[in-house]
């Protein structure tokens, strides 16, 4: 199994609360979050680790210098040189990737989600992307995302409004780099406008839906929400 973490994230919401370092490093419970993100993994068949890494990109790999030996993967860097959006990259982390299917978490979002069951649906389906959904109640944060019940085909994206119940894109994706064709996209773009909404329009993006845990640091209240909670989450591994 193979991972993608973007963790490249400026982190301008959270310069309040956080600074110096980029948003995946903003430390919950007296460790960076990333170390929340790689010890979640540790519960997978992990083999290797991409870090798609831009701004203040130095932190992260001093910190893995030191750290990434007690983590049983292997842990490469994808290097943005300028920003290239999120859909750039994911498309330069994908070239340091050696599977057919490679799973994406963002840096700054930890959602609790079965990946080997992910996986195997995600196999089983004529996906180029699958995305894992989590059932939320009185939101107006994230999207709406409306999927077929039937066959789990992701219908199309609603924006941000006041939303009574729904599902929600929780930020973790798979990827399938046979199906999925990045190549004529400029440097930098979108992946969730310039990506996800053109391919759910063609029926390729399918979801799954998930009730784990699920947190996304960006903004401050959620972020000490995390210094609360993380400890009981992570109990075992402190």
């Amino acid at each position: 199994m193979e991972i993608i973490i973007l963790a490249g994230g400026l982190g301008t919401r959270l310069r309040s609360e956080v600074k110096d370092v980029p948003k995946c490093m903003a430390p919950v419970a007296g460790k960076p979050f990333l170390w929340y993100l790689l010890t979640y993994l540790k519960r997978y068949p992990v083999s290797r680790v991409v870090l798609s890494v831009g701004y203040l990109r130095e932190v992260i790999k001093d910190w893995i210098a030191e750290n990434g030996s007690r983590f049983p993967y292997e842990i490469d860097y994808a290097v943005e040189e300028a920003p290239l959006g999120t859909g750039g990259g994911i498309r330069l982390a994908l070239d340091k990737c050696h599977d057919e299917n490679v799973l994406v978490l963002n840096g700054d979002t930890f959602f609790d989600v079965d990946l080997d069951g992910f996986m195997a649906v995600h196999e089983s389906r004529p996906a180029s992307i699958s995305i894992a959904m989590k059932p939320m109640r009185d939101f107006d944060r994230y999207g709406r995302v409306m999927v077929d019940d039937e066959s789990g085909c992701i219908e199309r994206f609603c924006e941000k409004e006041p939303c009574a119940e729904g599902l929600i894109n929780g930020g973790v994706y798979a990827i399938s780099r046979k199906r999925l064709d990045l190549t004529a996209l400029p440097e930098k773009f979108s992946f969730e406008k310039e990506v996800l909404e053109p391919e759910s329009a063609r029926g390729c993006v399918y979801g799954y839906v998930s009730d784990g845990y699920f947190i996304d640091i960006g903004i401050p209240e959620d972020y000490h929400k995390a210094d609360r909670e993380f400890p009981h989450l992570f109990d075992e591994q402190l």
